[in-house]
């Protein structure tokens, strides 16, 4: 017996050791970095450029500067009025410009996709082809956004008109296709091909983008260790990479269930940079600690959030899923997600309008658009989530058992609170 104990003793001192891959050492420096002299240095190049530009002012090279530097506030700070006033900018010197007007419209373009406006960034691109001498950069940016939209015969063709292997821009594109695809495998060799030449080159920029992303792909994959690894490499870039601290709060929480540390790991950022989503990763946090005043806390501060109409539509599916999980408001997130389809009528889109109906009880309804627009169209965790609800909420049992085995698997991507409910399927 003593012998049994032993073993069982050690076994569990094992799996401890597996599942702790983080250290407070290893990134307590980022967390207390301060960046108020980059910031205060891109208000200084702000002012500078400001002052050269008047109303109705033909001084194209200063808008663009101003363009750059609220750019980078807002990948600094997060602020949604620095990507705005960047989008007013870059319009006016697009306008204006007749040398290099593909340049500004390819950086509108980008422009809009962070705030969602894909639409708009695809007839700006689609104007930049017209203008120009390089396409492939056009076609590239394309790609992307025929992806936001969910246009994937077109992805794939302006994917073909891009191909080099020894490109960084394509092999990150192909990366992300076969990702779409259901490939992870495929996505991460081509990631890692990317890293190689961004390495190569020594471009910081690229680099710290390309450890982040590949991180990502390494937690769907399960590949923990790699992905803290990457975080950290960004980090040692950019000790302001926001993305890569969350992405370690994320490991705290869900692979570690050490939501005291995530929570510090998230307040330390949000001292930096702001963003809605920080709330609602809280709020998943306190519901897992069984804090129901925080977790509401926490929904509210992102619900007033999302108020200021600088966001736009960035946010509509997590308001909508807020909404009805939280809120039980039907209709006003079914109208979110009929907007949602209207902005970019992608499975993920559709995924979201079933959801809405199932949770309103219109059971018929929802299985009907998941197997028209859902089924076998992404391989996202949580589509396939809601696609089991439906298949359940239709008496489909035998649909369910599978897709709650693969949902197991992705535990570590969908969270604790998430995979408590896929055990209750």
């Amino acid at each position: 017996m003593k012998s049994i104990f032993l073993v069982a003793c050690i076994c569990f001192l094992f799996a401890c050791q597996e599942k702790q891959i983080t250290n407070p050492e290893d990134y307590n420096t980022y967390l207390e970095y301060q960046n108020t002299s980059n910031k205060d240095l891109t208000k200084q190049h702000l002012t500078f450029w400001n002052t050269r530009i008047k109303q109705d002012s033909m001084q194209i090279i200063a808008l663009g500067k101003s363009a750059q530097e609220y750019t980078k506030l807002f990948e600094t700070t997060g602020t949604i009025e620095s990507l705005t006033k960047a989008e007013i900018a870059l319009e006016k010197a697009a306008d204006k410009a007749h040398i290099g007007k593909d340049v500004y419209l390819r950086a509108l373009a980008k422009n809009r996709i962070s705030q969602h406006k894909f639409k708009e960034a695809a007839k700006a691109l689609q104007e930049a082809q017209f203008f120009s001498p390089n396409k492939t950069e056009t076609h590239a940016m394309q790609f992307d956004v025929a992806m936001e939209l969910g246009n994937y015969k077109a992805a794939e063709t302006y994917l073909y008109l891009i191909t080099d292997f020894s490109d960084f821009n394509y092999l990150i594109r192909l990366a992300k296709w076969k990702d779409y695809k259901g490939d992870l495998d495929g996505a991460i060799h081509n990631m890692e091909r990317a890293k190689r030449i961004a390495e190569y080159s020594n471009n910081e920029t690229l680099k710290s983008w390309v450890y982040t992303n590949l991180a990502d792909y390494y937690g769907h994959a399960g590949r923990i260790k790699d992905a803290y690894k990457h975080y950290l490499k960004s980090l040692a870039i950019d000790p302001n990479d926001a993305y890569a601290k969350k992405g370690i709060a994320w490991i705290t929480y869900s692979h570690e269930k050490n939501p005291t540390e995530a929570l510090r790991i998230l307040d330390t950022i949000q001292k930096q940079h702001q963003s809605p989503d920080y709330f609602l990763l809280k709020a998943e946090i306190a519901e897992y600690q069984n804090d129901v005043i925080a977790k509401q806390e926490h929904i509210n501060a992102y619900l007033e959030a999302i108020q200021n109409p600088a966001y736009g539509d960035m946010y509509n599916t997590h308001t909508a899923e807020i909404l009805l999980s939280e809120k039980e408001a039907f209709d006003t997130a079914l109208a979110i997600a009929q907007k949602e389809i209207e902005n970019r009528p992608t499975p993920q889109s559709y995924d979201l309008l079933a959801y809405v109906y199932q949770q309103k009880g219109e059971y018929k309804k929802a299985l009907t658009i998941a197997e028209t627009h859902v089924v076998n169209k992404t391989y996202e965790p949580l589509a396939q989530y809601h696609l089991a609800k439906i298949y359940k909420s239709n008496g489909l049992y035998d649909r369910v058992t599978p897709i709650k085995k693969e949902l197991l698997d992705a535990s570590y991507e969908l969270g604790p609170v998430t995979t408590n409910a896929i055990k209750n399927l």
